[in-house]
Formats: C-alpha cells, sequence, structure tokens
C-alpha cells in the first residue's frame, strides 16, 4: 500500500486545527497547555501540514487537548483512504482507462456498468466497504490496497 504522505500530513494538520478550535482555543493557548514548549509557527506548520510532526509531539498535542492520539490517527485515515465514511467515489470511466493488470475484474465490472447505465446513467459511483472488500478479493490484493489504488485513480 502506497501512502500519500503530503496529504496525510495535511489531513493530520487539518484534524488537530479542527480539534484546537472545537476547544475554543488559540495557538497561544494550547502551547500553554503543552508539556514542551514551541513556536507559535511551528504550531501552525504542524496545522498546515507542512511540517511533519513526530509521535512523541503528536501525543503531546494530543494530551493537552483531552484527545486519544489513536481516535485522532483514526480520523485521519478515514479521511485519507475513504471519501466519506465507509464509502469509496470512483469514477468508472477513469477505472476503465486504466491499465493495472491487478484490477482487469474491477475494469470488466466498470465497463460493464458504463454500458448498462448508457448516457442516463452516471459514470461516477460510490463503493461501500463490503463492496470494495468483494472487489479487492476479487482483484486478489488487500483492501486497502484497492482503495490507495482508487483513490490515485480519482484524484479530487
Amino acid at each position: 500500500m502506497l501512502i500519500d504522505a503530503e496529504s496525510y500530513q495535511r489531513i493530520l494538520g487539518d484534524e488537530l486545527r479542527k480539534l484546537r478550535r472545537k476547544r475554543g482555543w488559540t495557538r497561544k493557548e494550547l502551547n500553554q497547555h503543552l508539556q514542551s514548549e514551541i513556536s507559535l509557527q511551528t504550531l501552525a506548520t504542524y496545522e498546515l501540514g507542512t511540517r511533519h510532526c513526530s509521535v512523541v509531539r503528536l501525543v503531546e498535542l494530543c494530551v493537552a487537548m483531552d484527545e486519544l492520539p489513536q481516535d485522532l490517527l483514526a480520523k485521519v485515515h478515514r479521511r485519507v483512504f475513504v471519501d466519506e465514511p465507509g464509502r469509496v467515489r470512483i469514477d468508472l470511466r477513469l477505472v476503465v482507462k486504466d491499465d493495472q493488470e491487478e484490477l482487469l475484474p474491477l475494469r470488466r465490472w466498470a465497463d460493464d456498468r458504463l454500458k448498462r447505465s448508457g448516457d442516463a446513467g452516471s459514470a461516477e459511483v460510490n463503493l461501500d466497504f463490503a463492496a470494495l472488500e468483494r472487489m479487492a478479493e476479487l482483484c486478489g490484493i488487500p483492501t486497502v490496497d484497492l482503495i490507495g489504488r482508487l483513490r490515485r485513480l480519482n484524484p479530487s
């Protein structure tokens, strides 16, 4: 499975910012609750996703904002690997055009679905996790790998 580090870091920063704002804190107020002192600029770059945050620093930020680190990372993971909770949106036309050998069963399904829907149907579909698991099994790859491949096919 390939991880888009830039996207992951950006989404992590976004979740940190949401968490801080949910507490009603400015960056300065958050900084006052941290165990170690860091600059407001560093906090800003974490929230923008332009600076990597160490595991220890991430835990420190979570503890200060009364959030379990694993809960924050779960939110980030869901946003990185699925478009909406439990679903992935794909453009069937892009799937059909793809040439990854492992995705042949998915390509055949997408092609058939496009032909059956004709001009009246939408080329975009939302797949739930159960459908993704079955498709990954047909393709002979892990579900998370399939989700990552589909996200790269459908950048949005």
